[in-house]
């Protein structure tokens, strides 16, 4: 019989839901928060019988990404596998996200892309929630393209820094690149990009 870590889970995350698989998906982010990343045999310290329910609400929220991959890193390529040995990361965005709501009990995205670009030094930080919007706005069902990208960079005056910006945004954890639509992209003709869900809360 698995020994739980805490028998009450914390606070509900509002756009997770209010079962018990929400309020110890927040206990296993909190636990993953320091290193980043988080064992299937540690969520289950703190999950036990609601383990896969917490860790496949993460993954839909894009809040844990399995490490694991069938070829390469980006978000439609993980393989989620709920079983001992498998580890679990939180993309930056994530962790920012989680950081704030254990300091306000709020769920604030803007103020989260805000403060992870300050911090990690961006010169132009204070029009990052801008762009987020800007994409928001643009994007259809959370996805959006390379174009519609731009059109939201030049909307946030950045219209400089459109590849930086790609780049950059990927490393935050804000986007991903679609690989599993090559059939869309070959409609558009152009790459498209997943937008990280909480962000379009």
């Amino acid at each position: 019989m698995v020994q739980l870590e805490r028998e009450i889970p914390p606070p509900q995350v509002p756009i997770l839901g209010e079962d018990a698989s929400a309020g110890y998906l927040v206990r296993i982010l909190e636990h993953a928060c320091e290193s980043r990343s988080i064992s299937y045999e540690e969520a289950l310290s703190i999950a036990g019988k609601d383990t896969d329910d917490a860790l496949m609400l993460g993954w839909q929220w894009r809040l844990l990404i399995p490490v694991r991959t069938s070829r390469c890193g980006e978000w439609d390529d993980r393989v989620l596998m709920l079983e001992p040995g498998e580890q679990y990361e939180m993309p930056n965005i994530s962790r920012w996200l989680l950081l704030i709501f254990k300091e306000t009990g709020e769920w604030r995205p803007r103020q989260a892309v805000s403060d992870y670009f300050r911090d990690s030094g961006e010169p132009e930080w204070a029009q990052m929630p801008v762009l987020a919007r800007e994409m928001k706005i643009r994007c259809e069902k959370g996805v959006i393209t390379a174009v519609q990208i731009s059109e939201s960079c030049r909307s946030a005056g950045l219209a400089d820094r459109v590849d930086t910006m790609i780049a950059i945004l990927k490393g935050a954890g804000v986007m991903s690149p679609r690989l599993g639509s090559l059939n869309l992209v070959n409609t558009t003709g152009m790459p498209l990009y997943e937008i990280h869900p909480c962000l379009l809360t």
